[in-house]
């Protein structure tokens, strides 16, 4: 577990430094709420969608795919209720014009949002959370979260249509059209990763609460009255997927709903917390939904959403188990679980070793490491390659050969320039876990430098044996 106290500011700053993440539009001032991610931060997100992919979809006989369109036809919203109902709490500061969602606002002030009907009212003495105002907030009102487009020449009602605010509908709405075409009975599931986009009043908190961000969902149909034993099994299967990837089971918890705290249309709902920098957050939310979308959307369309049982003769409209994770959010925990700042001192034999964590610099003859430590399932980069002098063209040539060889099964960086204890640090800080050095022994008996991103030990290995030795750690 990471027992330093992870600054976010350190955390943006290296995100920034190393390729993770940008600004979106950054040369242009940015805009808030979206994110780009850069060369390292790709392929941190391509890999944790590639190990939900490979674990909730390819490794099970049960669960199918599906890969729908961003904008659907406004009837979806109608009949999912996000039309009516997908909003937030907004209040304005007549003082400084600032804007909050009103939940987050009392939060913040260690107070609740108070229910009235269907209104909401701020607590007495409650103020702006910029200027300090209390007179000038004006009362809640609801704020759609959705966004608003037009399809088609003309910018009429006819022609209005809405960016998803959400992956799942688009599942419930092809359900008819994959269980017809892939042979799959119930009960089984539908995965889905992709874009959606939602409004937000006020995005904070780096990306963990963005306007555009990305889901991986699964909708696991089920036979009415069996939500409860699935409920359970996917809670727990979420959970080990998250240790599966790095995430220490002492910095996830869950948050289990009350009765007065679950959608009408729910049984049971459980939150897969992270403990982040700013506090104990959401990652990913597990509801047993019962049977609302699939009766909705029949409701609205027309379209039977019932199934039939050949084996036992029944006819029913399935209830659902719905897994919905961010992919941002798991970005962003696995960043901040990575990240390290340690001291380093020199053993008897020269060598590196790991005096202690720290933020704050260390004493005289203490060395700072910054490191992520990445399970190697999810680090950007899994090798990376150097040459030990870049002006011999032998060693550069064998390293070459070496390095072509291992990208050909893993994302691997070449670097020739600059000491190799300094190149070993760049690795160390975009979290890749091995080293491989081609040095003059190299040339004399085929073997080169293997050195551990986490221990930093260093062995000697065969070059005919790298991959098969690599292959235990990255496959």
């Amino acid at each position: 577990m990471n027992t330093t106290t992870v600054s976010l500011e350190n955390l943006t700053s290296l995100c920034k430094r190393r390729g993770f993440i940008f600004q979106s539009s950054e040369i242009y001032g940015g805009i808030n709420g979206f994110w780009d991610y850069g060369p390292l931060g790709s392929e941190l997100k391509r890999n944790i969608r590639n190990a939900w992919w490979q674990d909730v979809v390819q490794r099970r006989e049960d669960v199918v795919g599906l890969d729908c369109s961003i904008i659907m036809h406004p009837r979806v919203w109608e009949a999912s209720g996000h039309l009516s109902g997908f909003a937030d709490p907004m209040v304005d500061c007549k003082s400084c014009k600032k804007r909050f969602r009103a939940d987050q606002l009392c939060e913040e002030q260690g107070t609740k949002l108070i229910k009235d009907g269907a209104a909401f009212k701020l607590p007495e003495g409650t103020k702006c959370g910029n200027c300090g105002s209390r007179e000038h907030l004006t009362e809640p009102r609801a704020f759609n979260l959705m966004f608003k487009t037009f399809v088609g020449p003309v910018e009429d009602e006819s022609a209005v249509a809405y960016l998803r605010p959400e992956t799942a509908q688009g599942i419930f709405v092809q359900f008819g059209n994959v269980l017809a075409t892939s042979r799959q009975k119930v009960p089984f599931g539908i995965a889905q990763i992709g874009k959606a986009f939602r409004n937000e009043i006020n995005p904070r908190n780096y990306t963990f609460r963005s306007r555009e961000f990305e889901q991986m969902e699964l909708e696991f149909f089920i036979k009415p009255g069996t939500d409860q034993e699935w409920h359970e099994y996917w809670v727990a299967e979420r959970i080990k997927w998250y240790e599966s990837i790095g995430l220490p089971a002492a910095s996830i918890s869950k948050y289990v709903y009350g009765k007065d705290e679950l959608a009408h249309y729910a049984s049971a709902c459980t939150d897969v917390m992270y403990a982040f920098p700013f506090g104990v957050q959401e990652l990913e939310g597990i509801a047993a939904r019962g049977d609302f979308d699939l009766r909705r959307h029949q409701e609205f369309s027309g379209k039977s959403m019932e199934y039939f049982n050949q084996e036992t003769n029944e006819k029913f409209i399935p209830h659902v188990i719905e897994p919905s994770a961010g992919v941002d959010r798991i970005a962003l925990a696995l960043l901040c679980n990575a990240y390290r700042e340690e001291w380093l001192k020199k053993d008897a034999e020269g060598g590196e070793i790991i005096a202690a964590e720290h933020g704050k610099q260390p004493p005289a003859g203490y060395e700072v490491r910054t490191v992520m430590r990445f399970a190697p399932r999810i680090a950007p980069v899994k090798v990376a390659v150097f040459p030990l002098l870049k002006n011999k063209p032998e060693l550069v040539e064998k390293a070459r050969s070496v390095f072509e060889d291992l990208r050909r099964r893993w994302p691997c960086f070449w670097d020739q320039v600059g000491a190799i204890g300094r190149r070993y640090r760049r690795q160390d800080e975009i979290g890749t876990p091995f080293g491989v050095t081609i040095d003059f022994d190299t040339l004399a008996d085929n073997t080169v430098t293997l050195r551990d991103r986490d221990t930093m030990k260093q062995e000697r290995i065969a070059i005919g044996s790298l991959a098969d030795h690599l292959h235990q750690f990255l496959d």
